[in-house]
């Protein structure tokens, strides 16, 4: 399948509209798409958790039950984290959409082909695993209903063309970005659990 799609185009469709939407966004190129589409005190974008993002994104629907989370993650950070796919399968979160940017590409260390240009079906492991709603995404169409009212958990395995686009980096300061996202989430709420600490 060749790949017509373009990694920022898709974030910024998902992104769309996003209201409250919880975002996660996997380390390397999807935290830099996000930022992309416009940074946002509700997006944690990892730096340093190769493989966590869908781990982060099932705890999240799981403490949050009654808002939308989104991961937005790549191929090559989806297949170190495999494990994720059947706990959440397990858990059946409602709220949460897990969205591979798939370039069959491992960006970060020098575009080397990843297992789906071999033809690894994210998209079926995920199924297999138990998501309510799981496909793979090659034209161009809007993801709101299946981001916002869908009942989960929902995969998309998105391809998208192999670039390399300029950086557009999130803030790199951890503790920044974990701050932000509890007061954006909790409101004064964060502030009081932070003091207890």
């Amino acid at each position: 399948m060749t790949a017509e799609l373009h990694r920022r185009d898709v974030v910024k469709k998902l992104l769309e509209k996003r209201g409250g939407l919880l975002v996660v966004a996997g380390l390397g190129s999807t935290a830099w798409d996000i930022t992309a589409a416009g940074d946002s005190d509700l997006s944690f974008p990892l730096w340093g958790a190769m493989g966590q993002a869908a781990m982060i994104g099932l705890g999240l629907a799981l403490a949050q039950p009654k808002r939308r989370v989104l991961v937005i993650t790549g191929d090559g950070e989806m297949l170190l984290g495999l494990g994720a796919l059947a706990t959440i399968g397990v858990q059946q979160p409602a709220n949460l959409t897990v969205a591979v940017i798939d370039n069959e590409r491992y960006g970060e260390t020098g575009m080397q082909a990843t297992h789906t240009a071999s033809g690894v079906d994210l998209a079926a492991v995920a199924k297999a695993c138990g998501f309510r709603n799981s496909r793979i995404v090659s034209k161009n169409e809007s993801f709101r209903k299946i981001v916002h009212q869908t009942t989960g958990p929902n995969f998309l395995q998105i391809k998208v063309v192999a670039e390399t686009l300029r950086l557009a980096l999130p803030p790199h300061d951890g503790v920044l970005l974990k701050d932000r996202f509890r007061r954006a989430l909790l409101g004064k709420s964060a502030d009081v659990l932070a003091e207890k600490r």
